[in-house]
């Protein structure tokens, strides 16, 4: 089965295997195959997406195909946010959807989605009910119901979402896919339909975190026409040994086969190189009881105006009772909830100092929709647990699969880092992903494993320098990189072919990596980004016999480091089999 995974796509462009046309063909026939409906909203026809193809620039996602939720404006395709009466023809594309397409994306159409975004079900449209895409009598869940379902079927390689509660992320656990909800403000929301504007991102939902990241890189930026939008502040690399929470207190609602795949995605962090930390979740809980039991709910009723109370018979029951439920609170009542609010940000500050990131549980369990449908707002509710505080809290967070039930259906978990720490997340998160035995993209069978990591692209105008002893963060000459405002990236390792030697008579202690095409390689490295003249002072402090040159990192890309010369390891010790200068001194340490 053709593959809708970027890395995929464009190579296959590239080498003339694979032509846009053809995957185009792909995509509808994918879709005639499952039926239009519920998944699609408004779906553009086959010629006029071919149309589109012929006049995209040739940019870094040109003929890639995608998907938007249905509260995203695109030019001369009606708004409805899963509300007919509500519907409206925009003249001008979300900032979003026009960074996507002036970089080559096709879009396919729009997709299904919870009433005015207000759900985590995927039950609350007159368009239908969307299904996972493992068991069509379980919900896809929501808002962004069929945004997740159209990547998990393989109709699209990626799909915009929206994301206030976790609509971004319950979709994407329940169709085994990736559901990254950047930082508030990252991404643009000019042209998109608010639901509590003052909290709304717009998400990704891709088969891969290289995928995700591909589409935020372009999709994000500053927007002066959002008075919502941020700049993006730099974040550095995750610890090698990363700390990551674990709550005292996870409710899975009696669904043992949750826990048990959740206990599992631990253990892998763990292997990895995490250190476990138990947390208390209680303010983070707390802040999630507030979105829905607090003010913000009046943000709702703002975000549509009157629509709502004068087109009552158009507005889903239960959507109608949560926005008209906000006339229920007073100004008053709003600066109470904000004053709470940021005593609990300041509790789980105690919680954050224990923590690099947390590791949740994308949603508790999972609900048949008849289920949902017998008991609307309760199951809701318990899907939120571990999402609903996110973004009151100002929270990156990136969902992904953790493994199968034994009845078949997907279970996913989450990570969940400070604010712009984005990119960071993602290699952490894609790590864990690709540690996930037989990991597949959404239900399309194909394999996580032949595609490539993810990965942070440099920034402009700085150069990435890889080091491996003496300047590691806590080692002696660390300074000398803290001295020239050098910005940790990444901790990884080298591709094969290095081997690692304790150089002899060194002051402080230092090592020499060889690139001799027989070691083993995966030597542990941190990764720095530096301007070019802070770049240079640092070359003129290299002594002999170590020197600068070109590293090959365990993704395949390829950095400036830290490179040693021959002749000074004919008398050192081989350390390549420890993995790294740290280890090598731990284990010094240990012995003496």
């Amino acid at each position: 089965m053709l593959s809708l995974d970027i890395a995929s796509l464009q190579h296959g462009y590239a080498t003339g295997t694979l032509s846009p046309e053809a995957v185009l063909d792909a995509v509808y026939d994918r879709i005639a195959a499952r039926g239009e409906r519920p998944v699609w909203i408004t779906l553009l026809s086959r010629d006029a997406a071919l149309a589109q193809l012929a006049a995209a620039p040739r940019g870094p996602l040109w003929g890639i195909p995608f998907a938007v939720k249905d509260n995203i404006d695109v030019a001369g395709l009606p708004t409805t946010a899963a509300c007919p009466a509500f519907a409206y023809t925009p003249e001008r594309s979300a900032t979003v959807v026009e960074r996507l397409q002036a970089a080559g994306a096709i879009l396919i159409g729009k997709t299904n989605m919870d009433q005015f975004a207000t759900g985590l079900v995927g039950t609350r449209s007159p368009y239908g009910a969307c299904t996972s895409v493992f068991s069509a009598d379980h919900i896809s869940g929501g808002s962004s119901s069929g945004s997740g379902v159209a990547v998990g079927a393989g109709q699209v390689a990626f799909a915009l979402g929206t994301d206030t509660a976790g609509s971004g992320r319950v979709p994407a656990a329940f169709n085994n896919v990736v559901g990254l909800k950047p930082t508030r403000g990252l991404v643009s929301t000019r042209g998109v339909v608010p639901a509590c504007r003052s909290l709304d991102c717009v998400s990704v939902f891709a088969g891969t975190i290289g995928d995700a990241l591909a589409v935020l890189r372009i999709a994000g930026g500053f927007d002066t026409e959002d008075g919502f939008s941020r700049r993006p502040q730099p974040a550095p690399a995750l610890p090698a040994r990363v700390r990551f929470g674990v709550p005292a207190d996870l409710a899975f609602f009696g669904d043992t086969a949750a826990e048990v795949l959740f206990r599992e995605s631990v253990a892998r962090l763990e292997a990895l190189g995490g250190e476990a930390v138990t947390i208390d979740f209680a303010p983070f809980r707390d802040a999630a009881s507030l979105l829905y039991a607090g003010p913000w709910v009046a943000e709702r009723r703002a975000a549509i105006g009157d629509f709502a109370a004068t087109h009552p018979e158009a507005v889903h029951e239960v959507v109608r009772a949560i926005v008209l439920g906000g006339e229920n609170w007073s100004a008053v009542d709003a600066f109470k909830a904000q004053y709470r609010l940021a005593e609990l940000v300041r509790a789980a500050e105690a919680e954050w100092a224990k923590m690099d990131v947390l590791l949740l549980p994308t949603a508790p369990t999972i609900y048949r929709i008849d289920e949902v449908l017998a008991d609307p707002v309760r199951l809701n509710s318990n899907l939120g647990t571990y999402t609903n505080f996110v973004n009151l809290m100002d929270l990156s967070a990136i969902a992904i699969p953790a493994g199968f039930r034994p009845d078949g259906l997907p279970f996913g978990v989450t990570l969940v880092g400070r604010a712009f720490e984005d990119e960071p997340l993602a290699l952490l998160a894609d790590a864990l992903h690709r540690a996930l035995p037989g990991a597949r993209i959404g239900a399309t069978g194909a394999g996580l494993a032949t595609t490539p990591p993810a990965r942070i692209e440099p920034s402009a105008g700085r150069v990435r320098l890889a080091v491996v002893g003496a300047h590691l963060e806590g080692q002696p000459l660390h300074g000398q990189l803290v001295e020239r405002d050098a910005r940790r990236v990444a901790t990884t390792r080298t591709a094969p072919g290095y081997s690692l030697y304790a150089l002899k008579g060194t002051t402080p202690a230092k090592p020499g990596l060889v690139r001799d095409e027989t070691g083993a390689g995966g030597i542990e490295v941190e990764v720095y980004e530096l301007d070019p003249a802070g770049f240079g002072s640092f070359v003129a402090l290299v002594p002999p016999p170590l020197c600068i040159g070109t590293v090959t990192l365990a993704d395949g890309s390829e950095v400036k480091g830290f490179l040693c010369e021959g002749r000074a390891v004919t008398d050192a010790l081989d350390i390549t089999a420890l993995g790294g200068w740290r280890a090598w001194r731990a284990s010094c340490a240990a012995s003496s």
